[in-house]
């Protein structure tokens, strides 16, 4: 545990660090660029990215690495522990002075995260958790919700996507919410103030590492719409999908969306 507290507290600095480089970069003028696929990228990106990469691989040279914003490199697939990174999850709103943006960054061990945090700096909020140590925000213990009910549970999903399938079990009335960064959605499940998080669409490791440690510390359920529990450091660094929900729902939504027919 005293590796792991050691691991959390250099993430942690790190993530704090990044941030504050983000605002900066921000308040001085960014360059923008578009990404193959249309996503934009700005230098506040790079520059975060390559923040992140000195400070955390200076202090640990025997661990791999993996960010959206560094071409992947094999090698960390022979490695027993990596960082997973995404400088800043929620570009658009951090080009738009919104606040849902964040800087996720988990440590994963044989496939499995073990250390992650979660900090947004607009907001000041800094989640965190190490496995089997539970998941807290600013230091103090958060749990997941006990809804156990779908009806007027409260989601953050795409109300269009949830509304406009031809499911073949309905939904009940629920309420929608959107927020930018998919590790911030999952972070916020994890404190209760949301009850799940739904995404069904291919998400990237950087995206959901972080926040799936967070959340299952918090006693929430994450898995993809199949209900399959998720690995990390693969070589196709992806996920098939996102259900983060409090414990009695993930079962309702899983049911509804298992038979959906979705692969990488």
């Amino acid at each position: 545990m005293t590796d792991l507290l050691s691991d959390l507290e250099l993430i942690r600095d790190a993530a704090l660090a990044a941030g504050r480089l983000a605002l900066e970069h921000r308040e001085a003028g960014l360059k923008v660029w578009s990404k193959e696929g249309g996503s934009p990228v700005t230098s506040a990106d790079l520059a975060v990215d390559q923040l992140l990469k000195d400070a955390l691989l200076t202090a640990r040279p025997d661990y791999g690495w993996l960010s959206e914003e560094t071409a992947d490199n094999a090698a960390r697939l022979t490695k027993k522990r990596i960082f997973v990174v995404d400088p800043i999850d929620g570009t658009v709103a951090y080009m738009k002075n919104k606040p849902w943006w964040c800087v996720p960054i988990a440590v994963v061990e044989d496939g499995r995260p073990v250390a992650a945090v979660i900090h947004a700096p607009m907001l000041g909020e800094v989640f965190e958790a190490t496995l089997g140590g539970g998941a807290r925000l600013q230091g103090r213990p958060i749990s997941a919700s006990d809804t156990d009910t779908l009806e007027d549970a409260e989601l953050l999903a795409d109300a269009r996507l949830m509304e406009a399938r031809e499911w073949a079990e309905p939904w009940p009335e629920m309420r929608f919410t959107k927020r930018n960064a998919l590790a911030y959605r999952m972070a916020l499940v994890a404190a209760g103030a949301f009850d799940a998080a739904i995404a069904i669409s291919p998400k990237w490791d950087w995206d959901v590492c972080a926040g799936s440690l967070i959340a299952e510390e918090a006693g929430a359920r994450v898995s993809d719409h199949m209900g399959r529990t998720w690995r990390f450091n693969r070589p196709d660094p992806r996920q098939t999908s996102l259900i983060c929900a409090a414990p009695a729902l993930h079962p309702l939504i899983v049911r509804r969306t298992a038979p959906i027919p979705l692969a990488i």
